[in-house]
């Protein structure tokens, strides 16, 4: 604040009134940023934004080109980059040193194989250094990277990448979930099979093997840069030797001409603005997923403010948020390298061996910055854990929570039973634009059930039915100016029809989010759920959240799932409630769970029906799937169940008895 004041002439005093300016003076903020932040390019932009009416069309930092990678690596840094545990026990670390070395090795295999900017790189990886590694030299070449978890079926897998036709694919044999080890090979003979434009498949040995299990996928190679064999182990690949100048092997000798920059062994292309970085997928649970494209400017710039001025990491922050390679989340954790933080990567079950397993990490090592999603600290605390005295957490100074609405209760459970004096930070934003429309502040006061502040230069606004923008009111998350992580479009999308009709087609020229939303007296946020799954009985919308805050207090629930059933031309309410075990829904427990609802919100919010199952189907990305679960009982179709990570729990939603009543 103080230095964009300074650099504007102006003076602000609180929060509020910076974002404010922020959004108004959105090119003198975002130029202040870029600096404050320090973005590296090779030739600095002709404006901040031009087409600044064109939503979408706006066009940021234009002329300007630089290297994602670059960013990340070139920080004149030392010690340790990367800290890897994975469930079985394993860790391992790797310096800022050995990170660029091992990059450059990647970068130059990539060349080799021919694969140049533009090109698509996937993944189907564990959350572990190869993969960090594997995208770096991606993003150093100007390639496109695509990641998934190693827990997606192969439909999953097909669904996604057969959509972007990736030349390279990185692969693990096997990874470690809840005390099992789970190998890969066969779904991966299945994805190759499918995807006819990948012409390598780079094999990672994650449980054991560093190579093809026992020629299950195809035969390694003798000599890595042998065409004609197809699949390559991680150790071979990096040993690949290219020769990129004389543009050899498939590489593109171009990049040695103009447009790239040396440092080290590392050739950074460098590239605008806009150059496609990331591609990203939507939970696919409503149809075939989007591939939602992501701009390496965009991304950086964007992450960058978010890391230095809403969370506050510093350099030799060590940064842990728990996330699979599936979910933008590990896009974000790993831009924490631009802003110097240690990486702490895990992989696993959050609850094997025991309920406290990322808190020992934390612990052990000393990690400032934790992000969880909201359902695990509801999970930790019904399991009775108080870290506050059976851990230091000496250096944890902020908590990240995301995926759902963190609960009036999860917050209270963290300043009485984890650490009083940290900054406890709900994030609310999505896959769609990689980062945060709401987010926290060390600036700002922490109040209960709320998301401290909107972001800065995110012009996020809450509107009514009547597009009026409201306050203390709920209504629908919008933003009504561009920003430089809105996507740079869909691929395959060439006039732009679908990322049209995803975001602007309720109100054109404005970001309609599809969260169900409101600004508190606080100029907090709270998300009462997704548009698309809010309750509508007699007519009155009701969100989600509202109906799970309450419900997650009650000692006997441990999961749950509420969406509205077409009931006598209306909608009635149906909560379906997963037990401790041992225990059954009896009515009393039904009242009792009726009555927490109604006294905690309104009689509308009493469900019609409460109904014990099994199980809660969720995304792979940990978030429940309401919309799954409103189509089975409504007897709808559900397009795509490879999108979950649980799809056989639908099961026991079907032909219930309690639903014909």
């Amino acid at each position: 604040m103080d230095y964009a004041g300074e650099r504007n002439g102006r003076s602000f005093k609180a929060y509020e009134e910076f974002h404010q300016w922020s959004v108004v003076e959105a090119e003198r903020f975002w130029s202040a940023t870029w600096d404050f932040v320090g973005v590296h390019s090779s030739s600095s932009a002709n404006q901040v934004l031009a087409r600044a009416d064109e939503f979408p069309g706006a066009e940021w930092f234009p002329g300007s080109r630089l290297n994602f990678a670059e960013n990340l690596l070139e920080n004149n840094l030392e010690g340790v980059a990367l800290v890897a545990r994975l469930e079985n026990g394993s860790r391992r670390e790797m310096t800022w040193t050995e990170l660029r070395d091992t990059v450059a090795l990647a970068a130059s295999a990539l060349r080799t194989y021919g694969v140049s900017k533009g090109d698509r790189v996937a993944a189907v990886l564990p959350n572990c250094i190869e993969t960090v590694v594997a995208m770096l030299a991606t993003a150093s070449i100007g390639a496109v990277w695509s990641s998934c978890s190693p827990d997606f079926g192969a439909n999953g897998i097909i669904d996604r990448f057969g959509q972007i036709e990736p030349k390279i694919l990185f692969a693990c044999d096997g990874y470690f979930y809840n005390g099992k080890t789970i190998r890969c090979s066969e779904k991966l003979v299945a994805v190759r099979k499918q995807i006819a434009s990948i012409e390598r498949l780079v094999l990672v040995g994650c449980v054991g093997v560093d190579g093809p299990e026992s020629g299950s996928i195809s035969s390694d190679s003798t000599d890595a840069s042998n065409a004609s064999e197809k699949t390559v182990s991680w150790n071979r690949f990096l040993s690949v030797k290219s020769d990129a100048r004389s543009g050899k092997n498939g590489s593109d000798d171009s990049i040695n001409r103009s447009g790239s920059g040396r440092k080290g062994g590392i050739e950074y292309e460098q590239l605008p603005f806009d150059h496609p970085l990331y591609i990203l997928f939507s939970s696919g649970t409503t149809g075939v997923p989007k591939c939602i494209v992501h701009s390496a400017g965009g991304t950086l710039l964007q992450h960058k403010k978010e890391h230095q001025l809403h969370v506050g990491i510093r350099p030799g922050d060590v940064f842990f948020y728990y996330t699979t390679c599936g979910w933008m989340m590990w896009n974000w954790l790993v831009s924490g390298l631009a802003s110097g933080a240690t990486l702490l990567l895990y992989d696993g079950s959050p609850f094997y061996p025991a309920p406290s397993v990322l808190l020992d990490i934390a612990d052990e090592d000393r990690v400032a910055v934790l992000g969880v999603g909201a359902k695990y600290i509801a999970a930790i605390e019904k399991a009775g854990l108080k870290p506050r005295t059976s851990h230091k957490l000496s250096k944890l100074r902020t908590m990240l929570s995301t995926g759902s609405p963190l609960s009036d209760a999860s917050f209270r459970y963290v300043y009485r039973d984890v650490k009083a004096d940290l900054c406890l930070s709900s994030i609310s934003g999505g896959t769609d634009i990689v980062s945060c429309f709401a987010l926290g502040s060390e600036c700002l006061p922490v109040y209960e059930g709320e998301i401290q502040c909107r972001g800065l230069g995110m012009a996020v606004e809450i509107w009514n039915e009547q597009g009026q923008a409201v306050m203390e009111e709920k209504g629908e998350l919008v933003c009504t100016k561009p920003f430089p992580s809105a996507p740079a479009g869909f691929w395959n999308d060439d006039q732009g029809e679908r990322y049209h009709k995803a975001y602007f087609t309720t109100h054109a020229g404005v970001w309609a989010h599809g969260d169900y939303a409101e600004i508190t007296a606080n100029k907090g946020i709270i998300i009462h759920g997704r548009s698309d799954a809010v309750l509508n009985p007699g007519g009155v919308r009701i969100g989600t959240a509202e109906i799970y805050r309450l419900v997650e207090q009650i000692d006997e629930v441990v999961d749950s799932v509420c969406v509205g059933q077409s009931w006598d031309d209306d909608v009635r309410v149906v909560l379906f409630v997963v037990l401790k075990e041992e225990l059954e829904l009896s009515d009393t427990l039904a009242n009792h769970i009726c009555q927490t609802i109604r006294q905690g919100a309104t009689p509308r919010h009493v469900p019609a029906k409460v109904i014990a199952v099994a199980d809660v189907p969720r995304t792979r990305s940990g978030k429940v799937a309401e919309l799954a679960v409103r189509k089975v009982i409504n007897g709808e179709a559900v397009d795509s169940v490879e999108a979950l990570a649980n799809p056989e729990c639908l099961e026991c939603f079907e032909e219930l008895d309690e639903l014909s009543t």
